[in-house]
């Protein structure tokens, strides 16, 4: 009965072989038709140590790249230098930088600040001169603020004025003398300022303000001059 009987085939092993030929080619197809270009071939085993170094180094170099981003730019400094010195040696104080010759926008601004830019002054521009230039295209240049202070020095100061000067009127709604708050008695006076800039010899009109209190226009005909005058 066991082996023996008539319910053996000869042919149900060629049979069970061949659905399992068909299944693994239909797979094969299937696998092929759903593989895309871009899709990289599976390993079958187990990849090369070269392989895991290589997505390592690429992990770190985003994670070290993603930090320096997050960093401002004197953080970012102070990492080069520490990586600088711990990988060439020497010391810190050999990197320490002087602060004698460093300077401010406001002193690029006074060495080159203009009472009046012309186009001269314009042809070679620095990104000095730039700066001075921006911070002057924000002043209010209708009235001046005068600086009577040193008058019998036969010294005069003018300046244009600036936003909030503007708004409070100063110069305009009240004296023109810098050190001057008066407001009754108001006259506009146009006068020719003579000044020496950057050892060049200027000259403008300029409009001021002035109080019965203060008699500007007697004061600048006493001691009008060329010499000796700057801007405030």
């Amino acid at each position: 009965m066991h082996g023996h009987g008539g319910y053996d085939s000869d042919f149900s092993d060629d049979e069970q072989g061949g659905g399992s030929s068909k299944k693994r080619k239909k797979t094969v197809e299937d696998e092929l038709l759903l593989t895309k270009p871009f899709q990289k071939e599976r390993h079958g085993k187990v990849a090369h140590k070269q392989v895991a170094a290589d997505l390592l180094d690429r992990e770190e170099a985003r994670n070290r790249r993603f930090h320096l981003i997050a960093m401002d730019a004197y953080q970012r400094h102070t990492k080069f230098v520490n990586d600088y010195i711990l990988y060439y040696g020497g010391k810190r104080e050999d990197f320490k930088r002087l602060g004698e010759n460093d300077k401010t926008d406001l002193d690029v601004i006074r060495e080159n600040h203009r009472f009046l830019w012309n186009e001269e002054d314009e042809a070679d521009m620095t990104w000095e001169k730039r700066l001075a230039k921006k911070y002057y295209d924000k002043l209010f240049k209708e009235y001046c603020i005068a600086d009577l202070s040193r008058y019998k020095e036969n010294k005069f100061g003018f300046r244009w004025r600036i936003e909030k000067e503007v708004i409070s009127g100063k110069g305009q709604f009240f004296c023109g003398n810098k050190c001057c708050n008066e407001k009754e008695g108001l006259r506009s006076w146009e006068v020719n300022f003579g000044y020496t800039e950057h050892g060049e010899k200027r000259n403008a009109l300029v409009k001021l303000s002035k109080t019965c209190s203060v008699d500007f226009f007697q004061i600048y005909l006493e001691f009008r001059t060329e010499k000796n005058v700057c801007t405030i």
